[in-house]
Protein backbone atom coordinates (compact mmCIF):
# COMPACT_ATOMS: atom_id res chain seq x y z
CA UNK A 1 0.00 0.00 0.00
CA UNK A 2 1.38 3.40 -1.01
CA UNK A 3 0.68 5.98 1.68
CA UNK A 4 -0.63 9.32 0.42
CA UNK A 5 0.37 12.58 2.07
CA UNK A 6 -3.21 13.87 1.94
CA UNK A 7 -4.36 11.21 4.41
CA UNK A 8 -3.70 13.34 7.48
CA UNK A 9 -5.29 16.36 5.76
CA UNK A 10 -8.44 14.33 5.05
CA UNK A 11 -8.70 13.26 8.69
CA UNK A 12 -8.09 16.79 9.92
CA UNK A 13 -10.64 18.35 7.54
CA UNK A 14 -13.23 15.72 8.52
CA UNK A 15 -13.04 16.98 12.10
CA UNK A 16 -14.09 20.46 10.96
CA UNK A 17 -16.24 20.21 7.83
CA UNK A 18 -19.47 18.25 7.38
CA UNK A 19 -18.55 17.30 3.80
CA UNK A 20 -15.21 16.47 2.20
CA UNK A 21 -14.74 16.49 -1.58
CA UNK A 22 -11.63 14.89 -3.07
CA UNK A 23 -11.14 15.79 -6.72
CA UNK A 24 -8.60 14.77 -9.33
CA UNK A 25 -8.25 12.79 -12.57
CA UNK A 26 -9.25 9.17 -12.94
CA UNK A 27 -6.87 6.50 -11.60
CA UNK A 28 -4.82 8.76 -9.29
CA UNK A 29 -6.01 6.95 -6.15
CA UNK A 30 -8.86 9.07 -4.77
CA UNK A 31 -11.12 6.17 -3.82
CA UNK A 32 -8.24 4.04 -2.56
CA UNK A 33 -7.06 6.85 -0.27
CA UNK A 34 -10.48 7.36 1.31
CA UNK A 35 -11.28 3.66 1.62
CA UNK A 36 -8.07 3.16 3.57
CA UNK A 37 -9.36 5.71 6.10
CA UNK A 38 -12.93 4.39 6.40
CA UNK A 39 -14.08 3.13 9.79
CA UNK A 40 -16.70 0.45 10.34
CA UNK A 41 -19.58 2.95 10.55
CA UNK A 42 -19.08 4.47 7.10
CA UNK A 43 -20.50 2.71 4.06
CA UNK A 44 -19.11 3.19 0.55
CA UNK A 45 -21.04 3.40 -2.73
CA UNK A 46 -19.94 4.27 -6.24
CA UNK A 47 -21.99 6.04 -8.88
CA UNK A 48 -20.05 4.15 -11.53
CA UNK A 49 -22.77 1.58 -10.80
CA UNK A 50 -25.55 2.48 -13.30
CA UNK A 51 -28.33 1.37 -10.94
CA UNK A 52 -27.08 3.52 -8.07
CA UNK A 53 -26.50 6.39 -10.48
CA UNK A 54 -30.10 6.12 -11.67
CA UNK A 55 -31.43 6.12 -8.10
CA UNK A 56 -29.28 9.10 -7.07
CA UNK A 57 -30.53 11.14 -10.03
CA UNK A 58 -34.17 10.08 -10.13
CA UNK A 59 -34.86 9.91 -6.39
CA UNK A 60 -32.04 11.60 -4.41
CA UNK A 61 -34.11 11.57 -1.22
CA UNK A 62 -34.59 7.80 -1.38
CA UNK A 63 -30.90 7.34 -2.24
CA UNK A 64 -29.82 9.14 0.94
CA UNK A 65 -32.47 7.35 2.98
CA UNK A 66 -31.01 4.06 1.73
CA UNK A 67 -27.39 5.21 2.21
CA UNK A 68 -27.44 7.69 5.10
CA UNK A 69 -24.39 9.42 6.56
CA UNK A 70 -21.68 8.62 7.36
CA UNK A 71 -21.14 7.66 3.73
CA UNK A 72 -18.49 7.73 1.00
CA UNK A 73 -20.00 8.47 -2.43
CA UNK A 74 -17.57 7.78 -5.25
CA UNK A 75 -17.75 9.65 -8.62
CA UNK A 76 -20.46 11.99 -7.38
CA UNK A 77 -20.32 14.10 -10.55
CA UNK A 78 -22.66 11.55 -12.14
CA UNK A 79 -25.53 12.71 -9.90
CA UNK A 80 -25.70 16.53 -9.96
CA UNK A 81 -29.31 16.44 -8.64
CA UNK A 82 -27.97 14.93 -5.41
CA UNK A 83 -26.24 18.08 -4.11
CA UNK A 84 -29.27 19.94 -2.69
CA UNK A 85 -30.28 16.78 -0.81
CA UNK A 86 -26.75 16.40 0.55
CA UNK A 87 -27.16 19.86 2.09
CA UNK A 88 -30.43 18.87 3.71
CA UNK A 89 -28.90 15.65 5.03
CA UNK A 90 -25.84 17.23 6.64
CA UNK A 91 -27.79 20.17 8.08
CA UNK A 92 -29.79 17.77 10.25
CA UNK A 93 -26.72 17.39 12.45
CA UNK A 94 -23.67 19.42 13.44
CA UNK A 95 -21.50 16.31 13.27
CA UNK A 96 -18.41 16.88 11.06
CA UNK A 97 -17.21 14.40 8.47
CA UNK A 98 -20.68 13.11 7.62
CA UNK A 99 -20.16 12.74 3.86
CA UNK A 100 -17.04 12.01 1.84
CA UNK A 101 -17.21 12.55 -1.92
CA UNK A 102 -14.87 11.87 -4.81
CA UNK A 103 -15.16 13.34 -8.29
CA UNK A 104 -13.01 13.18 -11.38
CA UNK A 105 -14.82 15.93 -13.25
CA UNK A 106 -14.82 19.11 -11.12
CA UNK A 107 -16.28 21.09 -14.04
CA UNK A 108 -19.72 19.66 -13.17
CA UNK A 109 -19.02 19.43 -9.46
CA UNK A 110 -18.16 23.02 -8.65
CA UNK A 111 -21.56 24.45 -9.58
CA UNK A 112 -23.35 22.03 -7.29
CA UNK A 113 -20.84 22.58 -4.51
CA UNK A 114 -20.98 26.36 -4.68
CA UNK A 115 -24.78 26.45 -4.80
CA UNK A 116 -25.56 23.77 -2.22
CA UNK A 117 -22.59 23.07 0.05
CA UNK A 118 -20.88 26.44 0.52
CA UNK A 119 -19.38 26.67 3.99
CA UNK A 120 -19.94 22.97 4.61
CA UNK A 121 -17.35 21.37 2.34
CA UNK A 122 -13.57 21.03 2.34
CA UNK A 123 -12.21 20.59 -1.21
CA UNK A 124 -8.89 18.77 -1.69
CA UNK A 125 -7.03 18.06 -4.92
CA UNK A 126 -5.24 14.77 -5.51
CA UNK A 127 -2.96 14.11 -8.46
CA UNK A 128 -0.66 11.19 -9.26
CA UNK A 129 2.11 10.21 -6.87
CA UNK A 130 4.58 12.97 -6.07
CA UNK A 131 8.29 12.46 -5.42
CA UNK A 132 7.94 12.13 -1.67
CA UNK A 133 5.14 9.56 -1.93
CA UNK A 134 7.18 7.48 -4.36
CA UNK A 135 10.01 7.56 -1.83
CA UNK A 136 7.72 6.55 1.04
CA UNK A 137 7.93 9.86 2.90
CA UNK A 138 5.51 12.67 3.69
CA UNK A 139 5.24 15.50 1.17
CA UNK A 140 6.42 18.99 2.06
CA UNK A 141 5.50 22.11 0.06
CA UNK A 142 8.45 23.15 -2.09
CA UNK A 143 10.02 26.43 -1.01
CA UNK A 144 13.42 27.70 -2.23
CA UNK A 145 14.93 28.03 1.23
CA UNK A 146 18.44 27.37 2.48
CA UNK A 147 18.03 23.77 3.62
CA UNK A 148 20.92 21.59 4.86
CA UNK A 149 23.20 20.29 2.13
CA UNK A 150 22.00 16.95 0.73
CA UNK A 151 22.65 14.81 -2.37
CA UNK A 152 20.42 14.89 -5.44
CA UNK A 153 18.37 11.83 -6.39
CA UNK A 154 18.26 12.48 -10.17
CA UNK A 155 21.54 13.66 -11.65
CA UNK A 156 21.48 12.43 -15.27
CA UNK A 157 19.18 13.01 -18.23
CA UNK A 158 18.66 9.24 -18.51
CA UNK A 159 17.38 8.98 -14.93
CA UNK A 160 15.07 11.92 -15.48
CA UNK A 161 13.82 10.53 -18.81
CA UNK A 162 12.83 7.27 -17.08
CA UNK A 163 10.89 9.15 -14.36
CA UNK A 164 9.12 11.33 -16.94
CA UNK A 165 8.28 8.37 -19.17
CA UNK A 166 6.80 6.31 -16.35
CA UNK A 167 4.60 9.15 -15.08
CA UNK A 168 2.84 9.23 -11.72
CA UNK A 169 -0.19 6.95 -11.84
CA UNK A 170 -0.09 4.85 -8.63
CA UNK A 171 -0.60 1.52 -10.44
CA UNK A 172 2.70 1.94 -12.28
CA UNK A 173 4.53 2.26 -8.96
CA UNK A 174 2.54 -0.33 -7.01
CA UNK A 175 2.90 -2.84 -9.87
CA UNK A 176 6.32 -2.01 -11.38
CA UNK A 177 6.07 -4.78 -14.00
CA UNK A 178 3.05 -3.09 -15.60
CA UNK A 179 3.60 -2.31 -19.28
CA UNK A 180 3.61 1.51 -19.33
CA UNK A 181 2.56 1.79 -22.97
CA UNK A 182 -0.29 -0.70 -22.54
CA UNK A 183 -1.49 1.14 -19.42
CA UNK A 184 -1.48 4.52 -21.18
CA UNK A 185 -3.22 3.09 -24.25
CA UNK A 186 -5.95 1.64 -22.04
CA UNK A 187 -6.26 4.87 -20.05
CA UNK A 188 -6.64 6.88 -23.23
CA UNK A 189 -9.17 4.49 -24.75
CA UNK A 190 -11.33 4.22 -21.61
CA UNK A 191 -11.15 7.28 -19.37
CA UNK A 192 -10.25 9.95 -21.91
CA UNK A 193 -12.55 8.57 -24.58
CA UNK A 194 -15.45 7.72 -22.28
CA UNK A 195 -15.39 10.52 -19.71
CA UNK A 196 -13.88 13.48 -21.50
CA UNK A 197 -15.30 12.87 -24.99
CA UNK A 198 -18.79 12.38 -23.58
CA UNK A 199 -18.42 15.48 -21.47
CA UNK A 200 -17.47 17.71 -24.40
CA UNK A 201 -19.89 15.89 -26.74
CA UNK A 202 -17.25 15.16 -29.35
CA UNK A 203 -18.84 13.90 -32.56
CA UNK A 204 -15.65 12.89 -34.33
CA UNK A 205 -13.19 10.89 -32.25
CA UNK A 206 -10.36 11.45 -34.70
CA UNK A 207 -10.45 15.23 -34.25
CA UNK A 208 -10.45 14.94 -30.48
CA UNK A 209 -7.52 12.52 -30.44
CA UNK A 210 -5.64 14.82 -32.82
CA UNK A 211 -6.33 17.63 -30.37
CA UNK A 212 -4.92 15.60 -27.46
CA UNK A 213 -1.81 14.71 -29.45
CA UNK A 214 -1.19 18.30 -30.56
CA UNK A 215 -1.75 19.58 -27.03
CA UNK A 216 0.63 17.01 -25.53
CA UNK A 217 3.32 18.15 -27.98
CA UNK A 218 2.85 21.69 -26.60
CA UNK A 219 3.19 20.81 -22.91
CA UNK A 220 5.49 23.24 -21.12
CA UNK A 221 4.94 25.89 -23.80
CA UNK A 222 2.86 29.00 -24.37
CA UNK A 223 -0.69 28.10 -25.29
CA UNK A 224 -1.77 29.48 -28.67
CA UNK A 225 -5.36 28.34 -29.13
CA UNK A 226 -5.59 29.74 -32.67
CA UNK A 227 -2.59 27.75 -33.91
CA UNK A 228 -3.91 24.68 -32.13
CA UNK A 229 -7.28 25.10 -33.84
CA UNK A 230 -5.58 25.28 -37.25
CA UNK A 231 -3.58 22.11 -36.58
CA UNK A 232 -6.63 20.18 -35.39
CA UNK A 233 -9.04 21.55 -37.99
CA UNK A 234 -11.73 22.83 -35.63
CA UNK A 235 -12.84 26.27 -34.51
CA UNK A 236 -11.07 28.43 -31.97
CA UNK A 237 -14.18 28.25 -29.77
CA UNK A 238 -14.12 24.44 -29.85
CA UNK A 239 -10.49 24.40 -28.72
CA UNK A 240 -11.33 26.75 -25.85
CA UNK A 241 -14.20 24.51 -24.79
CA UNK A 242 -12.09 21.35 -24.91
CA UNK A 243 -9.26 23.03 -22.98
CA UNK A 244 -11.66 24.17 -20.28
CA UNK A 245 -12.93 20.62 -19.79
CA UNK A 246 -9.42 19.12 -19.72
CA UNK A 247 -8.31 21.71 -17.18
CA UNK A 248 -11.37 21.24 -14.99
CA UNK A 249 -10.93 17.47 -15.14
CA UNK A 250 -7.32 17.71 -13.96
CA UNK A 251 -5.81 16.33 -17.17
CA UNK A 252 -3.96 19.56 -17.94
CA UNK A 253 -2.89 22.54 -15.84
CA UNK A 254 -3.06 26.05 -17.26
CA UNK A 255 -0.46 28.33 -15.69
CA UNK A 256 -1.35 32.01 -15.88
CA UNK A 257 1.28 34.72 -16.45
CA UNK A 258 2.32 37.14 -13.74
CA UNK A 259 1.00 40.59 -14.56
CA UNK A 260 0.62 43.87 -12.70
CA UNK A 261 0.06 47.45 -13.79
CA UNK A 262 3.86 47.77 -13.93
CA UNK A 263 4.45 44.71 -16.14
CA UNK A 264 2.78 45.94 -19.31
CA UNK A 265 5.45 44.35 -21.48
CA UNK A 266 4.75 40.93 -20.00
CA UNK A 267 2.93 38.30 -22.04
CA UNK A 268 -0.76 37.71 -21.43
CA UNK A 269 -0.57 34.19 -22.91
CA UNK A 270 -0.78 31.27 -20.45
CA UNK A 271 1.27 28.06 -20.54
CA UNK A 272 -0.13 24.54 -20.62
CA UNK A 273 1.15 21.48 -18.74
CA UNK A 274 -0.07 17.91 -18.83
CA UNK A 275 -0.62 16.74 -15.25
CA UNK A 276 0.99 13.38 -16.00
CA UNK A 277 4.16 13.30 -18.09
CA UNK A 278 3.76 9.61 -18.87
CA UNK A 279 0.43 10.32 -20.54
CA UNK A 280 1.92 13.27 -22.44
CA UNK A 281 4.83 11.22 -23.80
CA UNK A 282 2.47 8.42 -24.82
CA UNK A 283 0.20 10.82 -26.72
CA UNK A 284 3.29 12.17 -28.51
CA UNK A 285 4.15 8.67 -29.75
CA UNK A 286 7.23 8.24 -27.53
CA UNK A 287 7.51 4.59 -26.52
CA UNK A 288 10.81 4.31 -24.61
CA UNK A 289 12.74 6.47 -22.11
CA UNK A 290 15.69 6.41 -24.50
CA UNK A 291 13.57 7.89 -27.30
CA UNK A 292 12.35 10.58 -24.90
CA UNK A 293 15.89 11.51 -23.88
CA UNK A 294 16.82 12.05 -27.56
CA UNK A 295 13.58 13.83 -28.43
CA UNK A 296 13.30 17.55 -29.08
CA UNK A 297 10.44 17.50 -26.58
CA UNK A 298 12.67 16.41 -23.69
CA UNK A 299 13.22 19.93 -22.34
CA UNK A 300 9.50 20.74 -22.33
CA UNK A 301 8.65 17.38 -20.76
CA UNK A 302 11.29 17.98 -18.07
CA UNK A 303 9.83 21.41 -17.32
CA UNK A 304 6.36 19.84 -17.15
CA UNK A 305 7.63 17.25 -14.69
CA UNK A 306 9.28 19.85 -12.45
CA UNK A 307 6.31 22.25 -12.48
CA UNK A 308 3.88 19.46 -11.61
CA UNK A 309 6.10 18.23 -8.79
CA UNK A 310 6.13 21.74 -7.31
CA UNK A 311 2.34 22.06 -7.60
CA UNK A 312 1.72 18.59 -6.17
CA UNK A 313 4.02 19.28 -3.23
CA UNK A 314 1.61 22.02 -2.18
CA UNK A 315 -1.69 20.34 -3.10
CA UNK A 316 -0.74 17.08 -1.40
CA UNK A 317 0.11 19.05 1.73
CA UNK A 318 -3.47 20.35 1.70
CA UNK A 319 -2.41 23.83 0.60
CA UNK A 320 -3.27 26.06 -2.35
CA UNK A 321 -0.33 26.81 -4.63
CA UNK A 322 -0.18 30.39 -5.85
CA UNK A 323 2.03 29.91 -8.91
CA UNK A 324 2.48 31.99 -12.07
CA UNK A 325 5.27 32.56 -14.58
CA UNK A 326 6.86 35.60 -16.19
CA UNK A 327 7.77 36.28 -19.80
CA UNK A 328 8.23 39.66 -21.44
CA UNK A 329 8.42 40.86 -25.02
CA UNK A 330 12.22 40.85 -24.90
CA UNK A 331 12.25 37.11 -24.20
CA UNK A 332 13.14 37.23 -20.51
CA UNK A 333 11.36 34.37 -18.77
CA UNK A 334 11.07 32.97 -15.26
CA UNK A 335 9.59 29.47 -15.25
CA UNK A 336 7.73 29.81 -11.94
CA UNK A 337 6.87 32.58 -9.53
CA UNK A 338 5.77 31.13 -6.19
CA UNK A 339 3.88 33.43 -3.87
CA UNK A 340 4.27 32.31 -0.26
CA UNK A 341 2.72 34.83 2.08
CA UNK A 342 4.45 38.12 1.39
CA UNK A 343 7.33 36.38 -0.41
CA UNK A 344 7.54 36.01 -4.19
CA UNK A 345 10.13 33.39 -5.15
CA UNK A 346 11.48 33.18 -8.72
CA UNK A 347 12.15 29.58 -9.73
CA UNK A 348 14.11 28.51 -12.81
CA UNK A 349 14.15 24.98 -14.21
CA UNK A 350 17.35 23.91 -15.99
CA UNK A 351 18.43 20.54 -17.39
CA UNK A 352 22.07 20.72 -16.34
CA UNK A 353 24.12 20.30 -13.17
CA UNK A 354 25.57 23.80 -13.43
CA UNK A 355 23.09 26.21 -15.03
CA UNK A 356 24.09 29.49 -16.67
CA UNK A 357 23.73 31.93 -13.79
CA UNK A 358 24.23 34.99 -15.99
CA UNK A 359 21.09 34.09 -17.96
CA UNK A 360 19.11 33.42 -14.78
CA UNK A 361 20.19 36.72 -13.20
CA UNK A 362 19.25 38.61 -16.37
CA UNK A 363 15.72 37.15 -16.30
CA UNK A 364 15.25 37.95 -12.62
CA UNK A 365 16.69 41.43 -13.08
CA UNK A 366 14.24 42.15 -15.92
CA UNK A 367 11.30 41.40 -13.63
CA UNK A 368 12.78 43.35 -10.73
CA UNK A 369 12.98 46.43 -12.96
CA UNK A 370 9.16 46.51 -13.01
CA UNK A 371 9.22 47.27 -9.30
CA UNK A 372 8.43 43.69 -8.28
CA UNK A 373 10.17 42.75 -5.05
CA UNK A 374 11.55 39.21 -5.17
CA UNK A 375 12.65 36.86 -2.39
CA UNK A 376 15.16 34.00 -2.50
CA UNK A 377 15.18 32.25 -5.86
CA UNK A 378 15.19 28.53 -6.58
CA UNK A 379 17.13 26.74 -9.31
CA UNK A 380 15.68 23.29 -10.02
CA UNK A 381 18.30 21.32 -11.93
CA UNK A 382 20.37 18.11 -12.06
CA UNK A 383 22.75 19.24 -9.33
CA UNK A 384 24.48 16.43 -7.48
CA UNK A 385 24.48 18.44 -4.27
CA UNK A 386 21.63 20.62 -3.03
CA UNK A 387 22.97 23.79 -1.44
CA UNK A 388 22.73 27.58 -1.52
CA UNK A 389 24.36 28.95 -4.65
CA UNK A 390 24.74 32.35 -3.00
CA UNK A 391 22.62 34.64 -0.85
CA UNK A 392 20.04 35.02 -3.66
CA UNK A 393 19.62 31.50 -5.07
CA UNK A 394 19.29 27.92 -3.83
CA UNK A 395 19.98 24.77 -5.86
CA UNK A 396 17.26 22.09 -5.70
CA UNK A 397 17.68 18.71 -7.36
CA UNK A 398 14.79 17.90 -9.70
CA UNK A 399 14.37 14.53 -7.97
CA UNK A 400 14.09 16.06 -4.50
CA UNK A 401 11.09 18.37 -4.96
CA UNK A 402 8.68 17.94 -2.07
CA UNK A 403 11.15 15.98 0.07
Amino acid sequence: MIRRSLEHVVLSASKTFKVLLLTGPRQVGKTTLLQELIDSDRKSVTLDDPDLRHLANEDPELFLATYPPPILIDEVQYAPKLFPYLKIAVDKSNTPGQIWLTGSQPFHLMKGVSESLAGRVAILNLQGLDTAEQNGTSTKPYRPTKLPIRPGKITTRAELALRIFKGSFPQLTALPDTDVTLFMRSYTATYLSRDIRDLVKVEHEHEFMTFLTCLAARTGQLLNASNLAQDVGVSHQTIRSWLSILESSGIVIILRPYRTNLTKRATATPKVYFADTGLATFLCGIRTPESLEQSQLFGHMAETYAVMEVLKSWWHSGLACNATFYRDKEGHEIDLLLKDGFNLHPVEIKMSAKPNMDEIRANVYALSQTGTKLSTGGIICLTGEERPYDKDFVYTNIGNIGL
